[in-house]
């Protein structure tokens, strides 16, 4: 068993994600779960994240349930699948998912703010880096920021890019250098098997590393009201470790949770971070949403995952339509392994892939490479970010291309 004291020890940025399963209330009529705030819940929160603010933590929450509240304050059925509903709904519910969490926080003295994102503060990076500014700005002068997915904007992520904020939470954690990622659900943390449908299953006490035996026991959501299951939340702990940031997956029934699980309680399970923490910049190529592909011959992919940039003799073909300054993925062999800032766009690139580099001014025509067009690799190594570590590579992918 680990002792996690010596994990936490040194935390001081907690992120807390609170499921919809957790923030509304349990009863059920007709076999119609209520999805109205359960305050009580929300009370039990606000007492411990002032009592982990006391400690000298600082604490951001990312709350769930907007959509399901206002689906209940408009008297919608849940899980309606039209996206205008859910959006109406999301508007509804977000206003008084925030009057009831600043009332519960009111009781200690403690303001909050709301804070509604999409996936584009990730993508672009200003945003990314106002953000960062905002929430420090915040946190220190003592308020708890409250973020939620801004659901009432989106058209298809609703759903569908976060997963019940599992993810969105995870990316805040990154982007904000939090120390650890607190997910309260409905569940115990991450079991061997289905508990459900296996007795024998184990709860599971700390997970080293996000294997591919690990995302195996991620199962599909349990809950009408929330679209995060297990699934969602491992690959949360994913994006957090490869951050340097620890990741607990506990149930919010478990009695003042929060304070003991910063105290080394075995509470949930526990992801351990890697040890080598990514650069900011890097964290948010890897985690920006790409809008086309490059694919690469293998001496290319070795070059890169040794820590050299990209040249257009080793690019075999790309999809999408992309601009120079856009993210762009990787590919080798169809798969993914790395997320870069593209110098050059699609059509560029169609004109001198595979080309040598002394080829590509007289192929596009560019008289000197006039405004700091002087670019011999299509991505610089410093605006590369690896979606697999270079000690994951086969023996095969270990030699260069002859």
């Amino acid at each position: 068993m680990t002792d996690r004291n010596q994990f936490f020890r040194d935390v001081n940025r907690i992120v807390i994600k609170i499921g919809t399963s957790s923030i509304t209330r349990k009863d059920c009529e007709n076999k119609k779960e209520n999805c109205s705030v359960d305050p009580a819940f929300m009370a039990r929160i606000a007492a411990q994240v002032s009592e982990l603010r006391k400690q000298g933590k600082e604490v951001i929450l990312v709350s769930s349930g907007a959509i399901g509240v206002g689906l209940q304050e408009l008297g919608i059925a849940p899980k309606p699948r039209e996206i205008p509903i859910r959006q109406a709904a999301a508007a509804v519910g977000q206003n008084i998912l925030m009057q009831d969490w600043a009332q519960a926080f009111s009781e200690y003295g403690i303001k909050v703010a709301q804070i509604l994102l999409t996936y584009d503060f990730y993508s672009d990076r200003v945003t990314y880096l106002n953000l960062r500014n905002s929430i420090t700005t915040l946190l220190g002068y003592g308020v708890v920021p409250i973020i939620n997915e801004n659901d009432c904007t989106c058209t298809n992520e609703i759903d569908a890019i976060f997963g019940d904020n599992d993810r969105l939470s995870a990316m805040v954690a990154s982007k904000i250098e939090a120390d650890l990622l607190v997910i309260l659900s409905d569940i115990d943390g991450l079991f061997d098997k289905n508990p459900k449908l296996h007795p024998d299953a184990k709860l599971l006490d700390t997970v080293e590393k996000v294997t591919p035996e690990i995302e195996s026991y991620g199962g599909d959501p349990t809950s009408f009201k929330g679209v995060g299951g297990m699934r969602t939340k491992l690959k949360a702990a994913k994006i957090c470790s490869l951050a340097g940031c620890y990741t607990v997956i506990a149930n919010s029934a478990v009695k003042n949770s929060l304070p003991r699980i910063l105290a080394g309680e075995k509470i949930g399970t526990l992801f351990l971070a890697e040890q080598h923490i990514l650069k900011n910049r890097t964290r948010w190529i890897i985690l920006a949403r790409a809008v086309g592909e490059i694919e690469v011959d293998r001496g290319a992919k070795v070059a890169i995952l040794q820590n050299m940039g990209l040249l257009p003799a080793g690019i075999v073909g790309l999809s999408g339509s992309f601009e120079r300054g856009d993210i762009v993925k990787l590919m080798f062999e169809g798969r993914a392994f790395a997320k870069g800032i593209t110098d050059y766009s699609s059509d560029e690139l169609l004109v001198i892939m595979g080309a040598q580099t002394d080829q590509i001014e007289g192929l596009l025509g560019y008289e000197g490479f006039r405004e700091g067009r002087n670019y011999e690799n299509v991505i610089k190594k410093e605006n590369l970010g690896l979606l697999q570590s270079p000690e994951s590579l086969s023996h095969e992918d270990s030699k260069p291309s002859v």
